[in-house]
């Protein structure tokens, strides 16, 4: 029979996860009450620690995000917190030193002992009994975590989006909620649509048109034109490709009567740019705005239909035909396996591949139902089996590189003087200052969030989205100092980013530098432009590691051989003069002209990086990079 805590912390987590993903932003303005504030049109959208308007907070809900329910009291603040903001406040200087108690969490609008007829005393007596519980929880959820990566036994509550299970092992929840974020593999017939809408979008001049400081007429006036220009374009593109459709929607020229046309084709391209990061890399942005200005009540009263619709994901075509039980098929890990070639055998890859094989087809013919075709299951697995794939491509490097620096870098103190991380203001162009053991946490620290932020990067995308089309967060075109930008607060992508931090931080113990998050700031102006560059941490990670992963390799052939003995001594030390000016210098600060933009914020961190990169052709070993087949940051590897 399971604690009195662990059904209060199981309580609480779906209560959280529900919280973080369905909330819906009221607090923020919507643009037509915000013409009633006075102060509200000079209001700027600013960063996490930062308030825009000043409200009083909801009762029960946190006072910093006020979108989360309160679960810590300080009782030197006298104010609520949830549990990341209160982290997040109380990290450093004498808040550190405050004296906090836990809350009761209960669903919000709902307090169970109010149906009992209990008096307010027998509440507060009953939080002071149950205050022990509620403090367990989150070191009880944290050691979970860290049980399910070391492969020990767990317990019945464990974190749904932790470690993938391993095949042939119970998969309990994982799949369930893993599959909610991931987008459905687009069908033969649909990547027909999709390189139409493609083609469409490039030559659009949308943002040329929109996002500029113009007259004639009004914004709204160009949106539509824009809109209902694109429809055409992409129209008259259906009809070339299949003439009977095509006629269908120049019957009448109506754009509403072909609604839901329209917001098949779109949700086609974003569900397409989720799964493949680096494809519509020029074309996905007009699209998003689009959509954006879209969503406006002006727009929408003049165009007389939507453009929205939600993604299609792999949980929301199951358990729209009663065949979610899938996800919980503990032959779902064979079918959604990855091969692997490296080191095996070509007997035991062909073993698997009829293994996985066997799986899928057993599976498709299990659930398929009216409606639910074996095909459209076996479509379901292996968009399953894509997300595995973008996780080995995004992730991995990030395990690679932290195990590169575990091996080669004590972390106390340097093996060698000339191995040292240390780092000093100033010289090499670094701005920060650390000694040999702070740099080593202060990368691993770095490259562990951005390793969180990968993993969780398909869910990130889905609450990114939901801000940029939300309703009611409006954006503001700005000058950032990189051209004209949409300036968007991001409520429900940061305090996301604010529970990866901080399951970051509870994995490294300790952490170094600013935990300040840029979102819609002259940084970081929308979420869209964060989710652009987090989704980039694999193109600077995975040529260095494919470059160090090659160096014995080419020491095969004398020639070279002989190149790196003379330049490094060994290859052991050619991989280990890379790694020490990597993590020194792509984890210094640089990048910025000052500390607000780059320094040691998490994103500055990416900066550092970027900064490196652009510097590597003046580095000496350069010429080792090129001889293991690299060909820029931004090639195909």
């Amino acid at each position: 029979m399971e604690s009195r805590s662990c059904l209060e912390s199981r309580r609480t987590q779906n209560s959280l996860s529900k919280t973080s993903l369905e909330t819906t932003t009221d607090a923020v303005e919507h643009p037509r009450l915000k013409r009633q504030e006075p102060d509200a049109s000079s209001t700027a959208a600013e960063g996490w620690d930062e308030e825009s308007v000043d409200r009083p907070s909801t009762e029960g809900y946190c006072v910093e995000c006020e979108d989360q329910p309160a679960q810590i009291r300080c009782d030197d603040c006298q104010d609520d917190y949830c549990e990341v903001c209160f982290a997040a406040q109380h990290r450093k200087g004498t808040r550190r030193k405050h004296i906090s108690k836990p809350l009761v969490v209960h669903p919000p609008g709902k307090l169970p002992n109010e149906q009992n007829g209990d008096s307010t005393e027998a509440r507060e007596e009953e939080k002071t009994d149950e205050g022990d519980d509620d403090i367990d929880m989150a070191d009880e959820s944290d050691t979970e975590l860290e049980r399910i990566g070391t492969g020990l036994p767990t317990s019945p509550v464990k974190n749904a989006l932790g470690t993938q299970p391993a095949v042939g092992s119970k998969v309990g929840d994982w799949f369930v909620e893993r599959s909610k974020y991931i987008p459905l593999r687009l069908s033969f017939g649909e990547r027909k649509y999709l390189r139409l809408l493609d083609a469409a979008l490039q030559v659009s001049e949308y943002t040329d048109k929109i996002d500029t400081i113009g007259f004639g007429l009004s914004k709204t006036k160009r949106i539509v034109s824009q809109i209902r220009e694109l429809c055409a374009i992409l129209s008259g593109l259906v009809l070339s490709a299949d003439y009977k459709l095509g006629q269908s929607l120049f019957t009448d020229r109506d754009f509403q009567k072909n609604e839901q046309f329209f917001q098949d084709t779109f949700e086609l391209g974003r569900r397409h740019k989720i799964m493949n990061p680096d494809k519509m890399r020029t074309t996905y942005g007009k699209l998003i705005y689009l959509l954006q200005d879209s969503q406006s009540p002006e727009v929408k009263d003049m165009l007389n239909f939507t453009c929205v619709k939600p993604i299609k994901t792999v949980y929301s075509v199951l358990e729209e035909h009663g065949a979610a039980g899938l996800l919980r098929d503990d032959l779902i890990t064979f079918a959604t396996m990855e091969i692997y070639s490296d080191g095996r055998t070509r007997r035991e890859v062909q073993k698997d591949i009829r293994t996985k094989e066997r799986a899928i087809e057993v599976l498709s013919a299990r659930y398929q139902c009216d409606g639910l075709s074996q095909e459209k299951v076996r479509q379901c697995l292996y968009s399953i089996g894509d997300n595995h794939a973008f996780l080995r491509t995004n992730r991995d490097p990030c395990d690679r590189m932290i195990a590169y620096l575990r091996q080669h870098f004590h972390p106390t103190q340097a093996k060698k003087p000339k191995h040292s991380l240390a780092i000093r203001s100033g010289k090499g162009g670094a701005r920060l200052s650390h000694d040999h053991a702070k740099q080593y946490a202060y990368v691993l620290q770095s490259l562990t969030l951005w390793r969180e932020i990968l993993h969780d990067m398909f869910r990130l995308w889905s609450l990114a989205e939901q801000d940029l089309l939300s309703e009611v967060v409006p954006y503001r075109l700005r000058d950032t100092g990189q051209g004209l930008n949409r300036v968007q607060a991001a409520p429900k992508t940061l305090h996301m980013m604010h529970t990866i931090l901080q399951r970051a931080q509870h994995s490294v113990g300790s952490w170094i530098g600013s935990s300040a998050i840029h979102m819609g700031d002259h940084n970081v102006p929308n979420a869209l432009m964060f989710i652009d560059k987090y989704s980039q941490i694999y193109r600077i990670l995975l040529p260095i590691c494919n470059t160090l992963h090659h160096i014995p390799i080419i020491m095969e052939k004398p020639a070279l051989r002989s190149y790196i003995e003379d330049e490094f001594g060994s290859d052991e030390g050619c991989i280990l003069e890379i790694l020490t000016d990597f993590f020194r210098h792509g984890f210094d600060g640089s990048g910025a002209d000052n500390f607000f933009d780059a320094g040691s914020c998490i994103d500055g961190r990416l900066t550092s990086a970027w900064n490196w990169c652009a510097q590597l052709e003046k580095k000496r070993y350069f010429p080792v990079f090129l001889l293991t087949g690299f060909i820029g940051f931004d090639g195909e590897w």
